[in-house]
């Protein structure tokens, strides 16, 4: 195929499904959520690795309601790819809810026991045996059909079958059915029809809707509002993850997602009581997927869950440093629980702005929303002018609070310049505007300090921006 990105990629993807294959249990299933464009390279990959026989479903997500395209189909699908390791693997009958149309014209009769369906009593074919046989006058041989008795699982819970019901004749259940009310006969004609409630379609509480198709609809991408978003570029809705994990797990079966981004599956497996295990290459992914799991559900690292492979201690964390500045100050930013600054499309912050992070609270009595600008220095050289720069940019950006992150421990000439950016007070508190910590400190579990009662809401806000309106300057939520 030659020398390009899409072969890169497929080689990257290549070793990596191996992998998942090896570890994967004998019941386990794999899901390989990509776009179009590679989803027919990928497929034969899998092929190979899984083989064809083990191959389950082509799933299309409509992840868009419309895009315009000059010359071609509108592209609005991803393709999810469904392998199990073997023949005997784990599925869970899942539903999707019913369309409000099709409850409007199925079940569009009423009576006292609720809403219900008319549905045919027989069946297509003639045969010899009780279903072919006359009831109530009424011979289905004659337009080619038999009786279709409703089994058990197609008859409301408050109807007591007899407990022959198995060994009945056909005409026998029928007469049973007529006499409970459950078969309507019409004012003209001879076509009873079988009364199907609301409570129970084909064997389905109403409230769990039909079986998962592999063309999904009904749940559409996150909307630029939605609590769910955190901002990553190709983050999923979680209940098309919750589908997927409720269709092939068991409670407290592992799910593992070796692209793990802002964590919609790890937040969807501990939902619905499954273990998980997550893995990304970046500090971005690995901070917002802290974030949502404390914000959903009160996890905290160390104590509910591990993290492996970023910094423990200085020694690490200078590697990182010297390694990856970037990924370092990512890292850094996450330790105080804010948001990076910049695009994480781009996978950096762009242009210098002397921001390398932003920290939104709300003060104490939760009216006045504040935010604090971080900067991070990985490097030994360390000067008062990186403090006078950063008291700048705490005035341009109207920040309350300037947090600079060092690895190295700052001179006296740098804690001078801190004190003159003066306070922030809160009742008879004053906190410094500006402060200076270590990364050994915050590894140590030390934070920044503001007053008492302040709520971090760095990963809450869904747009924070500076407009100028009539009047002046004003921030807007």
């Amino acid at each position: 195929m030659g020398k390009n990105d899409l072969s890169a990629y497929l080689v990257m993807m290549a070793v990596r499904l191996l992998e998942l294959h090896r570890v994967l249990k004998p019941t386990g299933s794999l899901y390989l959520h990509c776009d179009p464009t590679a989803s027919h390279y990928l497929k034969v990959i899998l092929d190979q690795i899984f083989g064809p026989k083990n191959f389950r479903n082509e799933v299309i997500w409509k992840r868009t309601g419309a895009h315009s395209s000059a010359k071609r189909w509108g592209p609005v699908h991803d393709v999810i790819l469904f392998y199990t390791k073997g023949e005997n693997y784990t599925w869970n009958p899942t539903y999707q809810a019913y369309k409000k149309e099709y409850l409007k014209g199925q079940y569009r009769f009423q009576d006292d026991k609720g809403r219900y369906a008319r549905v045919d009593l027989t069946g297509a074919g003639v045969s010899e045996g009780d279903s072919g046989k006359p009831w109530r006058g009424i011979d289905p041989k004659e337009k080619g059909r038999h009786w279709a008795v409703p089994g058990r699982d197609k008859i409301p819970s408050w109807v007591e079958l007899p407990k022959n019901w198995e060994e009945m004749t056909t005409q026998e259940k029928l007469d049973f059915l007529d006499e409970v009310g459950l078969i309507y006969w019409p004012k003209k004609g001879k076509k009873p029809r079988f009364k199907r409630y609301l409570e129970t379609s084909k064997g389905v509480p109403i409230q769990k809707g039909v079986p998962i198709q592999d063309v999904i609809l009904d749940i559409p991408p996150l909307s630029s509002h939605s609590k769910e978003r955190l901002g990553y570029p190709t983050q999923k809705p979680v209940a098309l993850l919750e589908r997927i994990i409720q269709a092939s797990s068991n409670p407290e079966d592992v799910v593992l997602d070796p692209f793990c981004g802002c964590g919609t599956a790890l937040a969807a497996a501990q939902k619905l009581g499954r273990a998980w295990i997550g893995i990304d290459i970046t500090h971005l992914a690995i901070n917002l997927i802290q974030a949502r799991l404390k914000r959903d559900f009160r996890l905290e690292p160390g104590k509910d869950y591990k993290v492996e492979g970023v910094p423990k201690d200085v020694a690490s964390a200078r590697f990182l440093s010297q390694k990856d500045p970037h990924q370092f100050q990512l890292w850094v930013v996450g330790l105080l629980g804010a948001q990076p600054y910049g695009d994480p499309k781009k996978g950096k912050k762009g242009g210098d702005t002397g921001i390398d992070g932003l920290l939104y609270f709300r003060d104490p009595s939760g009216s006045r929303l504040e935010k604090a600008v971080i900067q991070v220095k990985g490097g030994d050289h360390l000067e008062p002018s990186m403090v006078r720069d950063l008291m700048g940019v705490m005035k341009r950006e109207e920040a309350a609070f300037g947090f600079l992150i060092t690895l190295k421990k700052p001179t006296k000439g740098m804690l001078r310049e801190a004190a003159k950016a003066g306070s922030y007070s809160w009742g008879s508190q004053a906190y410094p505007r500006l402060q200076i910590l270590t990364v050994e400190e915050l590894l140590s579990g030390a934070t920044p300090k503001l007053p008492p009662g302040s709520l971090n809401v760095s990963y809450e806000l869904k747009e924070v921006r500076t407009a100028k309106p009539k009047g002046g300057m004003e921030r807007l939520l």
